[in-house]
């Protein structure tokens, strides 16, 4: 992020058979990933093919990376609701 009102976009993925993206951003020696970050879940084409609606189109996560750990950002979703925790 750049500042408050601006983002650079740096990849676009589709989650796997179990709802997850595998290296998203680059684990090497030469890697520094630490930022902020916003994830946008694009929700209603899920819902859309469960055959179902839903209130939230989209969600937008923000989080900050401070070291050099392995991060999970999961989202658990309902129709009319969801939370999200930062996983290991």
């Amino acid at each position: 992020m750049n500042n408050a009102s601006q983002w650079t976009v740096i990849d676009e993925k589709v989650t796997d058979t179990n709802g997850r993206v595998k290296d998203f951003l680059p684990q090497n020696d030469k890697s520094d990933n630490k930022g902020i970050y916003k994830l946008t879940f694009h929700t209603e084409p899920y819902f859309k093919s469960q055959d179902k609606s839903s209130f939230y189109p989209f969600i937008e996560v923000v989080f900050e990376i401070k070291d050099d750990s392995h991060y999970h950002v999961p989202i658990t979703l309902s129709p009319y609701g969801y939370s999200t925790y930062r996983g290991n």
